[in-house]
């Protein structure tokens, strides 16, 4: 158990049993296996598709601004009013000094991408990446020809 008589019974040997703390520590391993996707979910949109994309960074040094096809706007994944966009652009991204990222659905009418881009230009954020998704077809004129 946790103490034991040494030959002779001269004194005590003190061993820590670590398969309970074996046991736990696979338990939550377990549980942050099966709740880490779930936490990197964002909003669901329908991105745009086209020919040269690169991968968003990773880290904390960025945030993603979505419009779904209903004109909502999220911060991350947190709901944004229209009113509101500034100051918490203003807060979270030009005062922290991140880079922002823009994602609209393909369904959002231009108007309102627009609209988004000026309150974006108008807190003095000057470099804004847009977010698509790789398209496997190809720009119609310009077809592979077989080999």
């Amino acid at each position: 158990m946790g103490m034991s008589l040494q030959k002779g019974g001269r004194g005590y040997l003190a061993e820590i049993n670590v398969t309970p703390f074996v046991d736990v520590m696979l338990v939550l391993l377990i549980i942050f296996m099966v709740t880490a996707p779930m936490l990197t979910q964002g909003v669901d949109v329908d991105l745009p598709k086209t020919r040269s994309v690169r991968t968003l960074p990773a880290g904390s040094d960025h945030l993603v601004l979505t419009v779904n096809k209903d004109g909502g706007l999220f911060l991350d994944e947190y709901n944004v009013p229209f009113e509101d966009l500034q100051q918490h652009l203003m807060n979270l991204v030009v005062n922290q000094k991140k880079q922002l990222f823009l994602r609209a659905d393909k369904e959002v009418p231009y108007g309102v991408v627009v609209k988004v881009m000026g309150e974006i230009k108008s807190v003095g954020i000057e470099k804004l990446g847009i977010v698509a998704e790789s398209s496997e077809t190809n720009v119609p004129g310009k077809e592979k020809k077989p080999n």
